[in-house]
């Protein structure tokens, strides 16, 4: 399916969730290291004293240290978006990548179990969420209606999904063109926004995993694209994606004139090159929907580059179209589960 034939398509179907909702505190300032941005934290559970258990209590100690980045400053200025039922909160703010030199909005949440004690020395798993379309000048999935937040908040009550932090950059830095979240020959640094600059600004304000087994990227459409495409070209910094109605290859007329560039940016010959490799290990989570096209590309791909270092697993949603509401679906179906058992899970430290 390519983007710019299912761009209109896509916007009909996605146009109206890019649009958020106010709430009474929209605007406001907001924390991502005070307890006040959610509701009130879980009480911390009651430890032994005998020598046995603060031995045990040491050990567990040690590994949330030694597998944990506390945040490295500097702090961004972050207002509110949404309020979620739990209290929880997305936030925005602006980002000014210093490596990329481009500058656009990000917004982030983070679940209910970051502020609570007991985690309060853990790094948590960090998911970018990027939408279909141009995703410009709004990322659509902070909005609420389509609900991202507030189902991994259910999903993780039902052990079907680790507690991520939720990071929302802009897709592109305009309306016009897709620009394949790759540094373009004369154009914005968009592969360096996506896996520089934004990482850079997710550790410098939370609490993450130093290995990539704490990183992944979720994205529909164009955004499912360059997800795969960064965590193929990464492997080095990012564990896992869920690519949901992907392209395969790049397609941006951005392009044109640039194909060694093209090819170094193509999620086919990323993934032979890391078979040649002999790893490190990917985890890709692909989804579709039956009423969309695209069947027949998507297993192709993953006939000829499932093998060896590329982990693949394939989400049919049975009436699903090319849209967010139908890719949210086959997540909550099993996606999110197969992707969460490949990543770090926070560690309580009570």
């Amino acid at each position: 399916m390519n983007r710019r034939t299912t761009a209109l398509m896509a916007a009909a179907v996605l146009g109206s969730v890019a649009l958020v909702s106010g709430c009474s505190d929209e605007g406001k300032p907001v924390s991502f290291d005070d307890p006040g941005t959610s509701s009130t934290p879980a009480p911390k559970g009651s430890g032994g004293t005998g020598s046995g258990q603060d031995k045990g209590q040491n050990q567990k100690t040690s590994e949330v240290a030694s597998k944990t980045l506390l945040p490295t400053g500097p702090k961004a200025q972050f207002t509110t978006q949404n309020t979620l039922e739990d209290g929880t909160k997305i936030g925005v703010t602006t980002l000014h990548g210093k490596k990329s030199g481009f500058t656009g909005k990000v917004w982030v949440w983070a679940p209910k179990q970051y502020f609570d004690p007991k985690y309060a020395q853990s790094g948590f798993p960090v998911l970018i969420a990027l939408p279909g379309g141009n995703g410009y000048p709004k990322n659509y999935w902070m909005g609420t209606d389509l609900k991202l937040q507030s189902s991994i908040t259910e999903w993780s009550k039902q052990g079907k999904s680790v507690p991520f932090v939720v990071v929302m950059p802009v897709l592109n830095p305009d309306a016009k063109y897709y620009y394949d979240g790759s540094d373009i020959p004369g154009r914005p640094k968009m592969g360096t926004w996506m896996t520089e600059d934004v990482p850079d600004f997710v550790k410098a304000n939370f609490r993450t995993f130093k290995s990539r087994d704490g990183w992944a990227f979720m994205g529909s459409s164009s955004g499912g694209f360059v997800g795969l495409k960064s965590v193929l070209k990464r492997p080095d910094q990012f564990k896992a994606v869920i690519a949901s109605g992907p392209d395969t290859v790049p397609d941006s007329p951005l392009w044109a004139g640039h194909e060694a560039e093209k090819q170094a940016n193509n999620p086919e010959k990323l993934a032979q090159d890391l078979i040649d490799k002999k790893g490190p290990e990917v985890d890709l989570a692909f989804q579709i929907g039956t009423k969309e096209g695209g069947m027949a590309n998507l297993n192709g791909f993953i006939a000829k580059y499932g093998k060896g270092p590329v982990k693949t697993h394939l989400q049919v949603i049975q009436g699903g179209k090319h849209n967010a509401h139908t890719y949210i679906k086959g997540m909550g179906d099993g996606t999110m589960q197969w992707i969460s058992s490949k990543l770090q899970a926070p560690i309580p430290s009570s």
